[in-house]
């Protein structure tokens, strides 16, 4: 089915048919905020977007809307190259739930422009929500950006151990997402991520252990290392 044009009022009413009780009660189990949401599945948030024409001002307007999957909707129908910095920091201020923060990082933020700043503004703001932001998009980059250099990530490990005391559970979370994503980016990247779970695991600060543990535990499976193993001889 070819794309097409939506307004605002036909998209929300689009994911309004697939909106069950049950699927919101599930959203709840599993930390989400759904003051707001419909109850629609993020798998359905993506099949309707597949049938909308690219649309900035249609994403503006789903963004205003405040419903939670018209957000993660206006994620998928907007464009990095429309957005500018101004709009990543409006909506990121409205970030209320880990799976908003991350679907839009992941959908949208990871490839604009202002990506890499946001990252270290970000991840200086006390925002529960803001902060991993910061941090969900250096995991999205580091699996994502296959032409990116090293050297992006590896700029990323002071910030990841700077932050790592956080306690609050999504920016815990989120910090040993992006550190165990960029040690499994390439062989010249887990050992210092490696070295840096080590170093929080043997720390005093227990948010710091857990991170540290945690991804050491990662980055040393045997599945990991076999895939660097074979990543590095291509």
């Amino acid at each position: 089915m070819p794309r097409r044009p939506f307004t605002v009022e036909e998209a929300v009413s689009e994911l309004g048919r697939h909106a069950r009780e049950e699927n919101r009660a599930g959203m709840a189990r599993f930390g989400i905020e759904v003051s707001s949401a419909l109850g629609v599945p993020v798998t359905r948030v993506r099949a309707v977007g597949r049938n909308i024409e690219p649309s900035h001002q249609l994403a503006l307007d789903l963004w205003e809307s405040g419903i939670h999957e018209a957000r993660i909707l206006a994620s998928i129908v907007d464009r990095p190259l429309w957005v500018d910095r101004a709009q990543m920091d409006r909506w990121a201020a409205n970030f209320n739930s880990w799976d908003l923060c991350d679907q839009v990082c992941l959908n949208l933020f990871e490839n604009c422009g202002p990506a890499e700043e946001c990252i270290r503004d970000w991840s200086r703001d006390e925002r529960e929500f803001v902060r991993r932001a910061a941090f969900s998009l250096m995991a999205c980059r580091a699996v994502h950006l296959k032409s990116e250099p090293n050297q992006t990530f590896l700029a990323y490990l002071p910030i990841i151990e700077k932050y790592a005391s956080d306690p609050r559970n999504f920016v815990r979370k989120a910090v040993n997402w992006a550190l165990r994503q960029i040690g499994k980016r390439s062989p010249e990247l887990h050992e210092p991520s490696l070295a840096l779970a080590r170093k929080l695991s043997g720390s005093s600060v227990r948010t710091e252990r857990w991170i540290g543990k945690n991804a050491a535990r990662e980055l040393t499976s045997g599945a990991v290392l076999k895939r660097l193993s074979q990543g590095a001889r291509k």
